[in-house]
């Protein structure tokens, strides 16, 4: 294994100090947590977001905390739920007054987790909504979930629900457009090699030379066949049709596109996926409001990509377009 750390147990304080050195007119934590929060939280009047879950698939969450995005970010250890209190931390930090919407990726710890949290946040007199993404359509359930996994999707629904309570609106209103983005969202990934946890060592499974996982999730559970591996048009063209079984498009339908890297897959095979992907949107008329091609939400150093679409309205397309200063959410 090789690794660029100091402390394998260290890695993810270490992150957040780092992140923080890099940014420090943007970000600030909680002494003594994993939380990172807005420079300028809570701000009053304005519905709080908190989202989170285990580190390892950066710059998810932390580099979405921001104007126009999240209020704060709660890392877990690497692939590991964060605790209760840390959420609660989080909540506490980040409440302006208005309340606070929570979105959870559909990961069993994750689901748990931050119920609990809301629940003490509720004791406390803190407004509570939460949200559950659950945009992967490869497996029904899996090693961490009942249901769907909440993968790369996630990211838009923290840039659409941030926008929406940038607007002044009420808790009720952006959990209703975060709900409104989940309900249009559907993301499809696939693997190459396997990623390496630090503490463990070596990777969590294997992959032959010649081979590749359709449906992979981001902490390594299983997709939904081994196949050999293929050309990238095959790739797209198996990604975005698995998608359109789930949620049919048709012609004028308005969409935008995120190309997802998993951390280890050069950007150039992302634009090669990116390529096939437009000319598939292009031959069935759908219109492409917005492409984002880049690393969104990562599984430490797999090779892979996902593919996201996000079937758009007036109201979606317009809040999606509005400004953030996030460190990490960039357009291509």
């Amino acid at each position: 294994m090789k690794k660029l750390i100091n402390d394998p147990n260290a890695v993810v304080q270490e992150m957040i100090e780092g992140m923080i050195a890099a940014h420090p007119d943007k970000l600030k934590t909680i002494p003594g947590t994993t939380v990172l929060v807005r420079k300028d939280a809570p701000v009053q009047g304005k519905v709080g977001l908190v989202s989170g879950g285990g580190s390892g698939h950066e710059p998810a969450h932390a580099g979405y905390v921001g104007k126009g995005m999240l209020d704060a970010a709660v890392a877990g250890e690497v692939f590991t739920s964060p605790t209760p209190d840390q959420v609660f931390e989080a909540i506490k930090a980040v409440d302006g007054g208005k309340g606070v919407l929570l979105i959870i990726k559909n990961y069993t710890g994750d689901v748990l987790n931050f119920e609990m949290a809301a629940e003490m946040a509720e004791a406390e007199g803190i407004k509570v909504a939460k949200v559950i993404v659950n945009d992967d359509v490869a497996v029904e359930d899996s090693t961490y979930t009942t249901g769907r996994r909440g993968i790369a999707g996630t990211i838009l629904v923290h840039k659409i629900a941030g926008a929406m309570a940038d607007t002044g609106a009420s808790l009720e209103e952006v959990e209703a457009v975060a709900k409104k983005v989940i309900s249009n969202v559907r993301t499809m990934g696939m693997a190459l090699t396997p990623c390496t946890v630090p503490a463990a060592g070596k990777p969590g499974f294997e992959h032959g030379e010649k081979e590749m996982e359709i449906g992979m999730g981001i902490h390594g559970e299983p997709g939904i066949e081994k196949t050999e591996i293929q050309p990238a048009n095959q790739v797209a063209e198996t990604l975005v049709n698995k998608i359109l079984e789930d949620m049919p498009l048709v012609e004028k339908d308005r969409v935008a596109i995120m190309i997802n890297g998993l951390g280890g897959t050069p950007i150039m095979e992302l634009y090669i996926v990116n390529k096939k992907v437009a000319e598939m949107m292009k031959e069935k008329g759908i219109d492409v409001h917005e492409t984002f091609v880049g690393n969104y939400m990562t599984s430490l150093e797999m090779a892979g990509c996902s593919v996201t679409l996000l079937k758009l309205d007036d109201q979606l397309a317009e809040l999606l377009d509005a400004p953030s200063d996030a460190i990490a959410f960039k357009k291509s």
